[in-house]
């Protein structure tokens, strides 16, 4: 049967609750989480990014979808191709607009292509890439997939990329001492270090979840948020609107650590929470203090997550300095599809290439691991 295949200008064009039952639980790939972006503003045409969510169809029921957008840019992917775009350019061709699949701003693997059954999920593949291919675009990239999603993708024709982040794993740790026992003991003595001279800073957290977040705390996070920013001589991606709509859409998976010190707000991390895991994503500081960063962003999360009983803590794209906080190095994927057979060539090659260094920094990296050696 030949279903019906479809770009949406507007997420808001698919129904939540069929969006949702083939998205699942995680925050960002949510329907509420797409659409915020949108009525904020954050995701349209003026900032770049154009939405055109596919979608496949059996009369009213969606059996396949993608968020994907058309872009005019790279910035706000966390998988880097200004190499690719500057050599198009070299050569008098134009690499944007591009066709990306990705959650905006977000650097969170998971689903990509959302589906009733491999059947579905398949063909929307195929459909979204014989679509690029008709559009005269350069190029289409799926970032951060599934494992399975990858292996799809790539018998599909894309060229594979590997990267790595950091993530947190729960080894069924009853607390945050337990946590530090497991450590080496040089790492251990570092981390009580930094932890006690925030404390000794006179700095305490408010952990706020839900309903509990109010208009005066969100208004104080994006201030930290743009602070940030600032502070790198950029532009904040998403206003303070965007965060309230998605607050207002799914309460529950908003996490936001506010500092105080003398009962006044210092710094704030934002954290989005599903049933299996804690995501890092944004935090600020209207001063500095000694280690607060690491506190806010790393060992307030590793002890929430431990209380919540939850599996893992991701936080967030590159980062050595993660390593010997207790995060663990994870490969991540990411898909591409060049129109141009010389560049997609020259792409393969130097993916080949790439992979065999991410190969080599991996093995590095798990040389440094911060945990006891286990004998035997």
């Amino acid at each position: 049967m030949l279903h019906d295949f479809r770009l949406h200008p507007a997420i808001a064009e698919i129904p939540a609750d069929q969006w949702d039952a083939l998205a699942g639980d995680q925050p960002c790939l949510s329907h509420a989480f797409l659409a915020a972006l949108e009525t904020s503003g954050c995701v349209a045409p003026g900032t770049g990014w154009v939405p055109q969510h596919a979608a496949l169809w059996d009369g009213p029921r969606l059996l396949a979808a993608m968020p994907l957008y058309l872009k005019h840019h790279s910035y706000g992917e966390y998988v880097f191709d200004w190499a690719w775009a500057d050599a198009y350019r070299r050569h008098g061709l134009d690499y944007y607009p591009k066709w990306l699949s990705a959650l905006p701003f977000t650097p969170v693997p998971g689903l990509r292509v959302l589906g009733v059954d491999e059947a579905s999920r398949r063909t929307l593949i195929s459909r979204v890439i014989a679509q690029v291919r008709d559009s005269g675009a350069s190029s289409l990239h799926v970032l951060f997939p599934t494992e399975e999603e990858t292996g799809w993708l790539a018998e599909a024709g894309l060229e594979i990329r590997h990267g790595v982040q950091f993530h947190w794993q729960n080894a069924g740790y009853r607390d945050f001492d337990d946590f530090l026992a497991r450590l080496a003991q040089p790492k251990r003595k570092k981390i009580r270090q930094e932890r006690r001279k925030v404390a000794d800073a006179g700095v305490t957290f408010r952990v706020l979840r839900g309903a509990a977040i109010g208009a005066d705390d969100w208004a104080f996070f994006h201030a930290c948020y743009c602070r940030t920013y600032a502070e790198h001589r950029s532009s904040p991606y998403l206003t303070l609107r965007f965060f309230e709509d998605f607050h207002h859409a799914r309460p529950e998976s908003c996490v936001l650590m506010i500092a105080e010190r003398v009962g006044q707000p210092v710094a704030a991390s934002l954290f989005l929470q599903d049933a299996e895991a804690l995501y890092g994503r944004y935090w600020g500081a209207t001063e500095f203090i000694p280690c607060l960063h690491f506190e806010a962003c790393y060992y307030q999360a590793i002890d929430y997550a431990i209380r919540q009983g939850l599996a893992r803590f991701e936080g967030g794209a590159q980062g050595e300095h993660k390593l010997s906080r207790g995060l663990e190095p994870v490969r991540t994927t990411s898909a591409h599809w060049i129109a141009d057979p010389r560049f997609r060539d020259a792409v393969r090659r130097f993916l080949a290439q790439e992979r065999d260094g991410v190969d080599g920094y991996l093995d590095e990296l798990t040389e440094h691991l911060p945990f006891k050696r286990q004998d035997g």
